[in-house]
């Protein structure tokens, strides 16, 4: 079995609204950023998984993604899939 890296972005569709990106937004121009026009949020997730093959562990992602990590309703995803390096000893 090879350990995989997978970085996972999860953001809301771009037709819900984004409360908390809507207060980043506000909060940086009080700050004096201006020229911030748009501000959406999201969440990272990285996670390790065991598989014998790339296709295999994104296809594990994937599953996770839909099934629990987002919410297809109101979020879209997207990962990226890389083997994990050695550990350091």
């Amino acid at each position: 079995m090879t350990e995989w890296v997978a970085d996972i972005r999860v953001h809301l569709k771009p037709s819900v609204n984004d409360p908390q990106g809507l207060s980043i937004r506000n909060a940086l121009r009080t700050l004096g950023f201006d020229g911030v026009e748009d501000v959406r949020a999201g969440k990272l997730i990285e996670l390790r998984v065991s598989a014998p093959s790339r296709e295999s562990a994104q296809e594990a992602v994937d599953a996770m993604c839909a099934q629990l990590l987002a919410n297809p309703v109101i979020e879209t995803y997207a990962f990226t899939l890389d083997e994990a390096p050695a550990p350091v000893l």
